[in-house]
């Protein structure tokens, strides 16, 4: 059995990609599932009482992607307009930094921008290669997230049978309390996914606000990509503010300082007061477990431990719940 036990470990850890997929896909079928469940029963054609789960499933991914494209309409065409400008700016902007550096001692000798990006670090090494190994990231991103939304649609269309699969494993006589702890798990999972949505809200509108507030242009669509770089843990955040940071600059240097501190103000706001306080009231889990999930996640598995550990904080708390509820009524006979 020990035997056993290694080689599962070690063929678990060879897929552990795989697994890591079909992780993700599990969560998003529970976190849809009550959704679906309420379109599936929308009164949407007068002469059907209930539509067809694949049809209600099909209604929800429509919706996702057409908000994705509505927020790519939106955002790229001002963006292209003033990253051109920025382009344009960037030598002066950069011998102004440097002049400013040299002049307070910082900088000892003139580089043009050329030998500073080959002085950056990790700037060495062959460019093709990198930008191969850049290419193959994105298709494989591209790939996993295709096959977890193609995945998931068919766990929500078969849910029913899944379960009831997954329900034999357990002995007849704890089948009940498996099955009502796995509705809590979807109910904590669902919840995470709307509070993620309400999360990317506060930050959307309060960025609008503090953008508008400091003059800087196209703060609608700025603010749209802080609302959704917040769905991101970690680092979402950071690169949702560099845009804002780049038009910011073509405007004045003091509008980036300003902007600048906005958002490290806002970070602020949101890692030790928002996530822990929304979280614990969607998801019911205290603001203790949420800060230590992302960090355990994020020092795991980076930003995708990070975008998991609040709803496998929550599964895992349901799991420990009923097993500590189980081993209290072994031990309460005994006293």
């Amino acid at each position: 059995m020990t035997a056993l036990a290694g080689i599962l470990l070690w063929s678990a850890y060879i897929v552990r990609h795989a697994l890591l997929i079909i992780y993700v896909s599990v969560l998003f079928s529970l976190g849809f599932s009550p959704i679906v469940r309420v379109i599936e029963h929308a009164r949407v054609v007068p002469i059907v009482k209930r539509l067809p789960r694949w049809l209600a499933i099909l209604i929800l991914y429509l919706a996702i992607l057409g908000t994705l494209t509505l927020v790519m309409f939106l955002v790229f065409p001002p963006l292209v307009k003033q990253g051109r400008g920025l382009w344009e700016k960037l030598p002066e902007m950069y011998e102004r930094g440097q002049q400013f550096m040299i002049d307070k001692g910082w900088l000892q000798e003139h580089l043009t921008m050329r030998e500073a990006v080959e002085r950056a670090p990790g700037s060495g090494g062959d460019a093709v290669t990198k930008v191969l190994s850049g290419v193959a990231n994105v298709a494989g991103g591209i790939f996993g997230i295709v096959t977890i939304l193609i995945l998931t649609f068919y766990m929500l269309v078969d849910s029913w049978n899944l379960r009831l699969q997954a329900l034999h494993v357990f002995p007849r006589k704890h089948r009940a309390r498996v099955d009502a702890a796995s509705r809590e798990a979807m109910a904590k999972v669902s919840a995470w996914l709307a509070g993620q949505m309400l999360l990317a809200g506060v930050i959307g509108a309060t960025s609008a606000a503090g953008l508008w507030a400091l003059g800087v242009p196209f703060f609608y669509v700025l603010a749209l990509i802080s609302a959704v770089g917040e769905m991101i843990p970690v680092v979402g955040p950071i690169l949702a503010a560099v845009p804002a940071i780049a038009v910011a600059s073509t405007v004045s240097g003091k509008t980036v300082i300003f902007v600048v501190i906005f958002f490290f103000l806002q970070q602020q706001l949101e890692n030790h007061i928002l996530v822990p306080k929304i979280m614990s009231h969607q998801v019911g889990v205290n603001a203790v477990t949420v800060i230590v999930s992302l960090l355990i996640g994020g020092s795991l598995l980076g930003i995708v431990g990070a975008i998991l550990a609040v709803p496998t904080a929550a599964i895992l708390q349901v799991v420990a719940a009923e097993l500590m509820a189980e081993e209290a009524k072994i031990v309460e006979p005994e006293k």
